[in-house]
């Protein structure tokens, strides 16, 4: 009597749980979907070809010709500048700790460490880049936007290899040690070969996080209409543009906001697809 009262309790509350997590699948696929709609539906009818094509010229703002091309190449500058350095910085970062430090207590810091900066807001980042370009006698320019976007991304691309990379298998490593090599070795060539989508698929998500944050680069890259041709030029990015022109009171620039919304989404969802599809691919050569 007691165990056929123990398995109904146990049906009851797996169950419970399967509705739970049912209800929560749709909530976020519904979410999605409802985002999607609303921009694709807002966007989609003001979307032309000048938009993706020409700069914002005379009384762009007030809803006259012109289009966010200044806009869509900044944020690939500022995104792929940024992710450029995080991977320079998060890679070794992510090396080190699985080679060197995997079970050691400083090994736990460095990693609570990452997870606290990945907390913090990016607007903290903008500040901190601010206050850096002060005492750089620095302006707002291309290059403070892609620090600044890389200290947003390093503590994001670092946990995420850093996960990946733990997920090797043991056997691997262990076989690599035995025929000789040394930590830095493994770590360099049988590690990053290994786990290679994983880290890809890490640093496309940082790279689609970088061109869609606005706080880090609202002090630090500035706006500017033109297209930058030096580091030290200020540079326009897409989330800055969605946001001056759904501020404006003209309906058409507002409308036109939603287009250059659908653009940004565009963007990060094919940067989300593309790190599907390369982890996909390259799984094919990772040892099981």
């Amino acid at each position: 009597m007691m165990k056929k009262k123990h398995f109904e309790r146990r049906h009851l509350v797996e169950l419970l749980m399967k509705t739970i997590m049912r209800i929560a699948l749709i909530i976020v696929a519904s979410s999605l979907g409802l985002i999607l709609w609303t921009i694709i539906s807002r966007g989609l009818p003001s979307l032309t070809w000048d938009m993706v094509t020409q700069i914002p010229k005379g009384g762009y703002y007030m809803g006259k010709e012109g289009g966010i091309l200044n806009a869509i190449i900044g944020s690939i500058y500022l995104a792929s500048g940024g992710t450029l350095i995080a991977i320079i910085l998060s890679l070794p970062i992510a090396l080190y700790l699985q080679a060197y430090a995997q079970d050691s207590k400083w090994g736990d810091y460095v990693r609570l460490s990452l997870d606290v900066l990945w907390g913090i807001p990016s607007i903290v980042y903008g500040a901190f880049g601010f206050a850096l370009m002060i005492m750089l006698g620095m302006r707002a320019s291309l290059l403070a936007g892609i620090i600044a976007l890389a200290l947003v991304e390093l503590p994001i691309m670092t946990r995420a290899m850093d996960e990946v990379i733990r997920r090797m298998p043991k056997d691997l490593e262990h076989a690599a040690l035995a025929l000789g090599s040394t930590k830095f070795e493994v770590a360099v060539r049988v590690v990053t070969r290994q786990m290679l989508p994983g880290i890809i698929t890490g640093v496309l998500l940082a790279f689609g996080r970088g061109i869609g944050d606005v706080a880090s680069v609202l002090f630090t890259a500035g706006y500017t209409d033109r297209i930058p041709t030096s580091l030290m030029n200020p540079t326009a990015s897409l989330p800055l543009a969605v946001f001056f022109q759904l501020g404006s009171p003209y309906p058409e620039v507002r409308e036109r906001g939603y287009a250059a919304a659908l653009i940004l989404t565009i963007i990060v969802l094919f940067v989300s697809f593309a790190s599907r599809w390369l982890a996909s691919r390259l799984s094919k050569y990772s040892v099981k």
